[in-house]
């Protein structure tokens, strides 16, 4: 059985063994002064995952209000819970533009594992 995904505010999953990750989320941290993002490490195998844990790792997932996110929707809807990059987290809300932001994400996960090797 899998768990629930939080019904309320937003929860961010994220691959802590990936060098690339953690400095993004560490600032996403900073960022986040009203500490409204839940960060879990979906790599830390005692975190609980709402599908499956390779699923997670593969692609940048969130929650928002209970609604489970990936890639540029995900990143969007973490954007919008930091004041300073919610602006950018609302365009996204426009289809094309979101369109436009998984395009360009699906092409950095072509180039995460060179990137990933230069961070190590």
């Amino acid at each position: 059985m899998t768990p629930p995904i939080p019904a309320t505010g937003v929860t961010v999953w994220h691959d802590g063994n990936c060098p690339l990750c953690r400095r993004e989320i560490a600032l996403m941290r900073r960022l986040d002064r009203r500490g409204a993002i839940t960060f879990v490490d979906a790599a830390d195998t005692d975190s609980i995952c709402p599908i499956d844990r390779g699923a997670l790792l593969d692609r940048f997932h969130a929650s928002e209000n209970g609604t489970l996110l990936s890639g540029a929707a995900a990143f969007a809807a973490m954007w919008r819970a930091i004041p300073l990059l919610r602006p950018l987290g609302l365009l996204a809300r426009r289809p094309l533009a979101l369109r436009v932001m998984e395009r360009a994400y699906r092409r950095f996960l072509r180039i995460r594992p060179r990137l990933q090797r230069l961070l190590r």
